[in-house]
């Protein structure tokens, strides 16, 4: 498997790739799967000590974008690939809480708040998509066809 990583579940790989929702790269957490491989243009690793749910949630903020910014160059062709160099990436510095049980609690806060938010969404979609179906079964009702209430709505 020349040219890859293989990453084991609960490392981390870094994307150098910027985009618009990443603008310095984006760092995951193999969660899903017992193993996975990755270019080798990204940089891999795995935590030693701490949480890494804190580590996961931590990476998900922009939080570490200013440590990344001050090592980044972006590629000669300018295609959108930051030249960072695996030991300059790791002689950045983060903020972690030294506690590890301050770490699991933040973590924690932050995984709840996220599935808090997810349900609201759902919650959201549900209810439009309701009122909408709502909608169009007035709509589609009314004895002059669809666009009637519209009329009678625009008049």
């Amino acid at each position: 498997m020349s040219g890859y990583f293989l990453l084991h579940k609960g490392e981390f790989a870094y994307n150098k790739s910027t985009s618009t929702d990443s603008p310095w790269g984006a760092i995951k957490r193999l969660e899903k799967y017992d193993m996975g491989c990755v270019s080798t243009l990204y940089i891999c690793f795995e935590l030693l000590s701490g949480d890494p749910d804190f580590l996961v949630t931590y990476y998900e903020t922009d939080r570490w974008y200013k440590a990344v910014q001050l090592i980044a160059a972006e590629g000669a062709r300018n295609h959108g690939l930051l030249n960072i160099a695996p030991d300059d990436f790791f002689e950045t510095q983060i903020c972690i809480p030294k506690r590890i049980d301050e770490q699991r609690q933040i973590g924690a806060f932050f995984d709840r708040l996220d599935s808090l938010i997810t349900l609201h969404q759902r919650k959201y979609c549900g209810v439009a998509s309701w009122m909408l179906g709502v909608a169009l079964v007035r709509l589609g009702s009314e004895s002059d066809g669809a666009f009637g209430e519209m009329k009678h709505v625009l008049r």
